[in-house]
C-alpha cells in the first residue's frame, strides 16, 4: 500500500511498521532486526502500534476483554515469538496490551527500555494478532492514523 496522503513523518512510521510486520510473516530474522532500528527510530512509532494493537484487540474480541483474555493473548504471541532471538520478554508483551488498553500504571521510576526492545515487541504482537485479524495491516494503520489525528484535533 502507497501511504503518499500521509504527512512524511507518519509515512515513515507506516512504511517501518509495515517492513517490520512484513519481515516477521515472512520469518526473515536478519531483516527484521534492521527493520526494528527504522522503526524505533521513527518518531511517534509507540503511539501509533498501541493505537494498532488496540484498534486489531477490538476487532478480535468485539465483547470486550477480561484479564484471562490477555494473559492468553500474551502467553500465545510468547509461544509464537519463541524460536526469535532474543524471545520476546513476558513483562514487555504485558505492558504493550496493558499500555495499548490503557489499563497500564508505569512506575515513573523504572527505567524504560530502549526503543528498539519496545518496537521489536510491539511488531512481534502486531504479527500475531493478525494471524487472526479480519483485516490486513493497513487497515489498522490507516485507522489509527486516523484516530490520532482526530484526538489531536480535538486538543
Amino acid at each position: 500500500m502507497t501511504w503518499r496522503h500521509l504527512p512524511p513523518p507518519a509515512r515513515a512510521i507506516a512504511v517501518a511498521a509495515s517492513d517490520a510486520v512484513d519481515l516477521v510473516q515472512a520469518d526473515d530474522r536478519d531483516a527484521f532486526e534492521v527493520a526494528v532500528k527504522a522503526l524505533a527510530g521513527t518518531e511517534g512509532a509507540g503511539l501509533v502500534l498501541g493505537a494498532v494493537v488496540r484498534l486489531l484487540l477490538e476487532d478480535l474480541h468485539p465483547d470486550g476483554l477480561a484479564g484471562d483474555d490477555i494473559r492468553r493473548i500474551g502467553a500465545e504471541c510468547l509461544r509464537a515469538g519463541a524460536g526469535w532471538e532474543p524471545p520476546p520478554d513476558p513483562h514487555l508483551v504485558l505492558v504493550l496490551l496493558t499500555g495499548a488498553l490503557g489499563v497500564h500504571d508505569q512506575d515513573e521510576d523504572a527505567p524504560r527500555p530502549a526503543p528498539e526492545l519496545w518496537t521489536r515487541h510491539a511488531a512481534l504482537l502486531v504479527a500475531h494478532l493478525l494471524t487472526s485479524a479480519p483485516y490486513p495491516l493497513a487497515r489498522y494503520l490507516t485507522a489509527a492514523f486516523a484516530e490520532i489525528e482526530r484526538a489531536e484535533l480535538h486538543d
